[in-house]
């Protein structure tokens, strides 16, 4: 759903870091983004309408990208043993299938 705050990709990506960064000491900066080949078809931004589920359901956004972001971030932080779990065993097996080659 979007929420009328379209950026670009590498943008959202610097504002992860920055806020990262500030919340934990392992020296994450931008030296971490690893630029790979695009995927055919693959979208610099996401622009993402949300006027049908307003219009059809009322529905409006009550939090803005910047502050979603954080309490993202801040959900994971707090929930390392579950990060731990879904980054390992098969999910890593995934993840290095699908992008080990870009």
């Amino acid at each position: 759903m979007g929420g009328h705050n379209e950026q670009p990709n590498i943008a959202i990506v610097k504002s992860i870091i920055a806020y990262v960064s500030e919340k934990v000491d392992q020296g994450i900066d931008e030296s971490l983004i690893k630029h790979v080949t695009d995927r055919k078809g693959h979208d610099r931004r996401y622009g993402i309408d949300p006027t049908k589920i307003k219009e059809e359901l009322g529905w409006e956004p009550e939090t803005m990208f910047a502050e979603g972001i954080r309490k993202t971030i801040d959900w994971y932080l707090e929930n390392r043993q579950w990060m731990e779990h879904v980054t390992s065993g098969s999910y890593q097996h995934y993840y290095q299938e699908m992008y080990a080659n870009r």
